[in-house]
């Protein structure tokens, strides 16, 4: 083991976070991923997908990146690098938006976190946090300043209906953010303090908590000890993916990327072409028009599974493209998303999927496969 740790850390390209050491011990079995040595599964994926729906799991996302804004006019930046509206964010508040070029291409999605009157955190995905950076750094003015913080930070995702009981047992209710997309900074948690955002990317009630890195182990230590009792899981990456795509949560670099536009991906909702300020992108998808594509839902009929880049048939005909397919456990379907000409197909239509050169029967339904009970 000495031996893979020591290759992991000499090797750039496959970094360990703060938590290795932990993640080894509760078992995980360690994968590459965007640059990072992270567990894919710990128990089973399926077993971990259920329980972060029936009770908790844990998963490790140190790997995200983490950016400081500041600065007189750091809002006025963030007007101009995001397609959302921040004008009327509250000190406390979190905001989703995705991060785009001029022709209107999706660079990443990320999140906005207001810490103080001139302050933001930005979080970014993992595998763009260097083009992020770059892009940034290079487009901010005025009287703001900008720093890649990711490295000092380590970040845990603990989802599931039992996550606040878990919580509970280890800090101070009372201090724990009520509203999902609100947080709060300096809540102990073992003793630890924490900034605890009500987040996820689970498509269930959560928490995502940032800390310094060095406090990361401890950290999880406590949480896995205090979430026996609930059923706490330790979760990795293959959980992590089918949660989402169950909740039909998109995911950079499979519904959107540079080529797609948040009209096509369905992100309208966070592009704000009324704001008074202007953005990067806004006069592309002004002049855009209607979407050429759009994300649709469909489940398979016969058995196999849709992957990235299976085309979409109607008719014989392509219309577009899966763009993420899997089993879901929990809805029992096997689900994909797919990018397809927009207006091609409606909810109920059947449809075909290329898998490995056999056309399989689908049918379109609709987004989300799964919402959880509130």
């Amino acid at each position: 083991m000495q031996d893979k740790i020591k290759g992991i850390i000499e090797n750039p390209q496959e970094k360990p976070t703060p938590l290795y050491w932990k993640l080894v011990k509760f078992g995980g079995k360690i994968v590459p991923f965007a640059g990072y040595a992270l567990p894919v599964q710990f128990s089973g994926i399926k077993q971990e997908h259920m329980a972060v729906r029936t009770a908790a799991g844990l998963f490790d996302v140190s790997h995200m990146g983490e950016f400081l804004l500041e600065g007189a006019d750091a809002l006025a930046n963030l007007q101009y690098l995001l397609t959302n509206d921040f004008n009327g964010m509250k000190i406390g508040q979190v905001r989703y938006s995705p991060l785009c070029r001029a022709d209107g291409g999706v660079l990443d999605d990320l999140l906005v976190y207001r810490r103080a009157q001139d302050a933001y955190l930005l979080v970014v995905n993992a595998a763009n946090r260097e083009k992020d950076a770059q892009w940034i750094s290079s487009h901010i003015f005025g009287a703001v300043t900008f720093e890649d913080a990711s490295d000092s930070y380590a970040q845990l995702a603990l989802q599931g209906p039992k996550a606040k009981a878990i919580l509970a047992t280890l800090g101070d209710a009372a201090q724990f953010p009520k509203r999902n997309y609100t947080f709060r900074e300096n809540v102990a948690i073992a003793g630890i303090p924490c900034l605890l955002s009500r987040t996820g990317y689970t498509g269930e009630d959560g928490f995502e908590l940032y800390l310094p890195a060095a406090d990361a182990p401890a950290l999880y230590e406590a949480l896995m000890e205090a979430g026996q009792p609930f059923g706490l899981l330790p979760c990795g990456l293959g959980a992590r993916d089918t949660l989402r795509l169950e909740a039909a949560m998109p995911l950079y670099g499979h519904e959107m990327n540079e080529t797609v536009s948040p009209m096509e991906t369905g992100l309208g909702w966070a592009v704000k072409l009324q704001k008074e300020a202007d953005f990067i992108g806004k006069a592309a998808l002004q002049g855009a028009g209607k979407p050429k594509r759009c994300r649709i839902g469909l489940e398979l009929l016969e058995r196999g599974i849709a992957r990235e880049g299976d085309g979409v048939l109607l008719d014989g005909k392509p219309i577009g493209s899966v763009t993420s397919g899997t089993m879901c456990p929990f809805v029992e379907k096997i689900a994909a998303m797919a990018l397809v000409e927009s207006e091609s197909v409606n909810v109920g239509d059947e449809i075909a999927v290329s898998v490995r050169g056999k056309q399989l029967r689908a049918k379109v339904i609709p987004l989300p496969f799964y919402q959880r009970q509130k």
